[in-house]
């Protein structure tokens, strides 16, 4: 086949710049360039964005006008455009760019719970001694897969008429109209440029707001769905259920489609969110740990820009489970850790020797008699080896070892949909039952489609032990069944992730832990023909912040994101119901900041938290001075002319309402500054419980307010009283008859060799 002397000659001039793959591939890239003057103009911002793009073009305005996709010029200033790399790192180098980064995926993170947080059961949701009649007034936006809008959960009835500032639109597209928009969903939009760009779009069904995987329905109805009377998953978990703030109205981002959001789409979607009018953006999503730097993250950034605007961001934590996986690590928004409530969804294993054992599972179907059970490794098939057959992986099992019996599976990935796969594997082989041992000891229930049961190790050990030991050992499993107040709850989920933060370590994450395993809300019928569906995930967790957040807003709307956020963090709870520590999946070792924060949200107490950690965008310009940004890097950031001679000495010195020293050499102090928003004349005593080989002192140790509002000092100093390995963990409470305001205090004890005193 011949070669044109064009093409060679191209391919000669590409070799010769060192730039091959310049030549021919464009990537999109976003341009992020902060936040746009007061007095700018939106079509000089875009004809600014077109004149860099004309000029990395060499000039070519119709090149420039086909590599633009979006221009951010609500919140922030910027653009999304298809760029070569050295088209992108031109772009870097102009004045006013802050950053230029690829247009990278984020994950999504993926009812009875507000009854176990102690709300009221009705569509009221009120909280004794308060009033939240207010939140009709307040927007939640949700940045997600979109919406099912003929949901009941998202009906309107005997709502008031739309928020009279409201900005937002009602997005027609493929199978939604704007009408389709009502008092309770008032508005709805979707993105999809940022994901065009990079997956092949041909496949995607609704190319509109609606919500064809149902991860969107189900966030935005457990934050603020309306009452259903008889909410239930194929007959399990039925009951009346509700978002946190039922009368709430709901604004749909769609950023989010199947395989993943992406970052050109997300600060679209976040630019209109702020110009629309949104008081609480929700986000379920977020980047793979370890994260990057913040004004290289679409999520940092877009949320950067609201919380200086007003509006309190709430994002999930992740599901990576592992020490230092925690994400969405920004200090301005709130991160979210997931737990359990005291419902578990199991079935029973009836073993040949009488022996019943309990494992988690959303299958209805059981078997009426028992079979014989064996491991998964003794039916191994064709190529594969005992060890790959015990994992049951596609094509691993031979039929005619596995036919008639119920096999015992091995699961060590994260992935809840191989689990389920591993249910239709067995069936495929002719397995009438199934016993998967999770090696990480998840506590996610399945919608197995055979008899099958999720256990942990411990159990699993017991089940191959009786194989093992017995002639013809049998199995019998019945179908799931709801049950109540089973085990200790709340307890930490072993998925959700956890601490230190891996970007600033002086700043504890996650924030806050919620509801977040096997959680029952509204769902996309274009799935699975469900109306309502059962999930686990700290993304589930996140919108029961939301929720909250929502109520905080109704009953003190002149507050700070920041203050709203203290709040609940600071009346968050240690303790399960039954007044013990709370523990962790699976080891039920007793959790630790890391693992949930400031403890598990109190949404009874929110609401009065009597003293608040505050916290305006100019704190934020001084945390960003104290890691390192520069003057000039700020002020496109933040278009104010402050300079860094207001920065901290350590990011930790941000008034947030947890304290943590990463690396403490001898002794370090850290001051606080605390408003009073209780009683106007109140005194609180400082009680501390210092972490094991620290010295904690509080000065002063009394505090005595005689206003609302009024703002006191206090300085936490810690010593060294013994050598201690890793993290070692604390508090400090703030206490009067009616109240308790706590922080987490983290401390890791610097060793000689590990450079200077923090």
């Amino acid at each position: 086949m011949g070669v044109s002397k064009k093409t060679l000659f191209l391919l000669f001039l590409c070799v010769f710049l060192g730039e091959i793959s310049l030549c021919f591939s464009t990537k999109l890239y976003v341009v992020y360039m902060g936040s746009k003057d007061s007095d700018e103009h939106q079509d000089e911002i875009l004809r600014q964005n077109h004149q860099m793009l004309t000029d990395v073009h060499g000039g070519n305005v119709e090149q420039a006008k086909t590599s633009h996709v979006y221009s951010y010029r609500h919140g922030f200033k910027g653009f999304a455009a298809k760029l070569t790399e050295k088209q992108a790192s031109d772009i870097s180098k102009m004045p006013g760019v802050v950053s230029v980064f690829p247009n990278t995926k984020r994950n999504l993170h993926t009812t009875h719970s507000w009854d176990f947080m102690g709300l009221s059961e009705d569509e009221t949701m009120e909280i004794p001694g308060f009033s939240t009649k207010n939140q009709v007034n307040v927007i939640i936006g949700f940045i997600d897969t979109g919406i099912w809008p003929e949901s009941p959960s998202f009906r309107d009835t005997n709502m008031p008429p739309v928020p009279a500032g409201w900005k937002g639109q009602c997005q027609s597209g493929e199978a939604f109209n704007a009408s389709i928009c009502n008092r309770k969903i008032i508005g709805a939009r979707y993105y999809m440029s940022g994901y065009a760009a990079e997956e092949d779009d041909g496949k995607t069904m609704f190319k509109s707001a609606r919500d064809s995987t149902g991860h969107g329905s189900h966030t935005a109805s457990t934050a603020a769905g309306r009452y259903v009377a008889d909410m239930n998953y194929k007959g399990l978990a039925s009951g009346g259920a509700r978002g946190g703030a039922p009368m709430a109205r709901i604004a749909v981002y769609k950023t989010c489609w199947s395989s993943g959001c992406y970052d050109v789409d997300l600060l679209a979607a976040f630019d209109d969110a702020i110009r629309d009018g949104v008081h609480v953006i929700s986000l379920s999503l977020g980047p793979d740990a370890p994260q990057g730097d913040y004004f290289s993250d679409a999520i940092s950034v877009g949320s950067f820009h609201a919380v200086s605007c007003g509006i309190l961001v709430v994002a999930s934590v992740g599901n990576e489970g592992t020490s230092g996986s925690a994400t969405n690590l920004a200090p301005w928004m709130i991160t979210v850790a997931a737990s359990s409530t005291d419902r578990d969804f199991t079935s029973d294993i009836l073993l040949g020797n009488r022996v019943q054992l309990m494992g988690e599972s959303l299958s209805l179907s059981q078997m009426n008699t028992s079979a014989k059970i064996i491991p998964a490794s003794e039916a191994y098939a064709g190529y594969f080896t005992p060890y790959q057959s015990s994992y049951c992986l596609d094509s691993s099992l031979n039929r005619t070892k596995a036919k008639g019996k119920v096999l015992v599976c091995r699961h060590a990935g994260s992935s809840s949909e191989s689990k389920l796969e591993k249910s239709n594997i067995v069936k495929q082989a002719g397995g009438v039952g199934m016993i998967l041992i999770d090696e990480a000891d998840k506590g996610v229930a399945i919608p197995f489609t055979i008899p099958a049961a999720t256990v942990g190790k411990k159990i699993g050990n017991k089940i191959l032990a009786y194989i093992n030991n017995t002639r013809l050992p049998t199995a019998r499993i019945l179908s799931a069944k709801t049950v109540l107040g089973a085990q200790p709850a709340p307890r930490v989920t072993a998925f959700s992730s956890r601490g230190p933060n891996s970007l600033t370590p002086e700043i504890l994450k996650p924030d806050i832990t919620a509801p977040g395993l096997n959680i029952l809300a509204a769902w996309s019928p274009a799935m699975s023909k469900l109306n309502f569906n059962i999930l686990s995930g700290t993304s589930m967790a996140c919108p029961h912040i939301s929720g909250v957040v929502a109520l905080l807003k109704a009953v003190h709307p002149s507050w700070s994101p920041s203050a709203i956020k203290s709040a609940i963090m600071t009346t968050a709870k240690l303790s399960d119901m039954h007044q013990k520590p709370i523990i962790v999946d699976p080891e039920g070792k007793r959790a630790n900041p890391f693992d949930l924060g400031s403890g598990f949200v109190n949404p009874t107490k929110v609401l009065n938290p009597g003293l608040i950690y505050d916290a305006q965008p100019a704190d934020y310009r001084a945390f960003l001075c104290s890691i390192g940004y520069d003057e000039k890097s700020l002020h496109l950031i933040t278009r104010d002319n402050r300079t860094c001679d207001q920065t901290f000495a350590s990011p930790n010195e941000l008034n947030y309402p947890s304290i943590t020293v990463p690396n403490l050499r001898n002794k370090y102090s850290v001051t606080r500054t605390v408003t009073n928003v209780g009683k106007s004349r109140s005194t609180y005593k400082a009680v501390t419980f210092a972490p094991k080989g620290v010295n904690v002192t509080v000065v002063p140790r009394r505090l005595a307010f005689t206003r609302y509002y009024q703002k006191m000092n206090f300085t936490v100093t810690f010593k060294v009283a013994a050598p201690t390995q890793g993290y070692v963990f604390g508090s400090l409470s703030w206490r009067n008859k009616r109240t308790w305001v706590t922080s987490p205090l983290v401390v890791r004890v610097a060793h000689s060799n590990m450079g200077t005193m923090v």
